[in-house]
């Protein structure tokens, strides 16, 4: 046998040696990958389907009239939109009143706006934890201990999903672009004193 023959046989082996004891080990990540991106896919349905885009992302007038602007997907009511005095509603069946932007709710309750869901660590989510996002859906109250989450956020419903379900939503939240944009806290019905 020739030298360099030696050499292809012994290359051979130690690729195949290689091979060997790699492949397990890429096999094994294909899986957690797989349930990954599933995991991710679920997210982004169970967002799509229960209308969180409809309250979070904030709307514009198109020609076809009003729609989500995506480019602030989930990004809460803008810092940049000072909403008026809230209106006062005559006495009746009409009980609430909600901006252009569909982002700001006056009610009962007070005023409140809904909340920046991206991942931006100064304004979003980007600090919570997937127990806090949990804790906040299952108490209604901010990360499981703070204030209360306000109307219209559909916290009775919500509160029904599974913990499959959270994890899922919030792992998904925390995929899309973050977007640096500072909600405005709630703020009282005028009869009310305000929290301190």
């Amino acid at each position: 046998m020739t030298i360099q023959l030696k050499r292809g046989v012994a290359l051979a082996a130690l690729t195949a040696a290689t091979i060997a004891l790699v492949s397990p080990l890429v096999q094994a990540e294909e899986p957690a990958q797989d349930a990954a991106a599933a995991n991710l896919a679920r997210g982004k349905y169970l967002v799509t389907i229960m209308g969180c885009n409809d309250c979070h992302t904030p709307w514009t007038m198109g020609p076809e009239g009003p729609h989500p602007d995506m480019t602030r997907m989930l990004s809460g009511h803008p810092a940049s939109l000072e909403m008026p005095p809230r209106p006062e509603l005559p006495a009746g069946p009409w009980a609430v009143v909600t901006s252009a932007t569909f982002t700001a709710w006056s009610g009962p309750w007070g005023v409140s706006y809904t909340a920046n869901l991206t991942p931006d660590e100064e304004t979003g989510l980007g600090r919570w934890t997937v127990q806090n996002f949990k804790d906040t859906i299952r108490t209604g109250r901010r990360m499981g201990r703070g204030r209360p989450i306000l109307p219209p956020m559909p916290i009775p419903m919500h509160q029904h999903l599974t913990d499959e379900d959270l994890e899922a939503i919030f792992a998904y939240l925390q995929s899309i672009p973050a977007v640096s944009n500072r909600v405005p806290e709630p703020l009282p019905p005028p009869e009310a004193p305000a929290a301190q």
